[in-house]
């Protein structure tokens, strides 16, 4: 059993954080001169980030370990864990980033002044950030960004949070809790190299955000919703809007 446990700890470190990288990198040569480039790389991306999960969710079923062990239940309150003072104050984070994003998007349909503000900002991104240049410009493409939303939600929850804080739990038991959870988001942040150094402390920190939400709540549901919005969001801007 361990041995499966460790087979998606390497995974994690070395198959996203190395050939995501180097994915990326042909992936911008490309999308200068091929106009499918974008549909080919939400594609990739699709099938990698689904083939770790539907081999965790194989380990469920033919192992012990139970859907509700990797965080796939009901929220359960817990601030046991972390103490009231941590766990409310990532929960009321938590709360005004998603009040937040509920905000631009009916903004971005009913108000031309936000609508205008995000474009401006998609824009200023993509000029001034590389790995900006994966987010979608056409119609075409912002609807399959759609189901790369949903899936970076559903999967990397699953990985990063739901399981491999439970086989750290279970592989090192002597470890205090944040010692796992800021590995488990070290991963986390390691699986977006391509988007640099500051790129992967970013997402470890996000990670770390994310991983107390979990504990707090015992359920990786919400946080498949918060995170499927995160990205969801950011295709919004520039002249198509579908």
């Amino acid at each position: 059993m361990e041995s499966v446990y460790w087979l998606v700890i390497l995974f994690a470190l070395m198959y996203e954080p190395i050939f995501g990288y180097f994915d990326f990198q042909r992936f911008k040569k490309e999308v200068k001169n091929n106009t499918n480039a974008r549909i080919q790389y939400y594609l990739n991306c699709l099938v990698s980030l689904w083939v770790p999960t539907l081999f965790i969710f194989l380990i469920v079923a033919y192992t012990d370990i139970t859907f509700a062990e990797i965080g796939v239940k009901l929220p359960i309150l817990n601030i046991e864990t972390f103490g009231p003072a941590i766990t409310y104050m990532v929960f009321a984070l938590a709360l005004i980033y998603f009040f937040g994003i509920l905000y631009y998007r009916i903004g971005y349909a009913y108000s031309e002044k936000i609508r205008a503000k995000l474009t401006v900002a998609k824009e200023k991104e993509i000029k001034t950030t590389s790995f900006f240049v994966i987010l979608p410009e056409t119609v075409k493409e912002k609807r399959l960004w759609n189901y790369v939303s949903l899936t970076a939600g559903i999967t990397e929850e699953v990985i990063y949070r739901g399981f491999l804080v439970f086989a750290l739990s279970f592989l090192f038991p002597e470890q205090s809790i944040w010692l796992v959870i800021f590995f488990a988001s070290f991963l986390f942040g390691l699986a977006h190299t391509y988007q640099g150094v500051m790129g992967v402390v970013r997402t470890t920190i996000v990670g770390l955000f994310f991983s107390i939400l979990y504990i707090g709540l015992g359920s990786i549901l919400p946080l498949i919703i918060l995170h499927f919005l995160v990205d969801y969001i950011a295709k919004f801007g520039g002249e198509e809007t579908g």
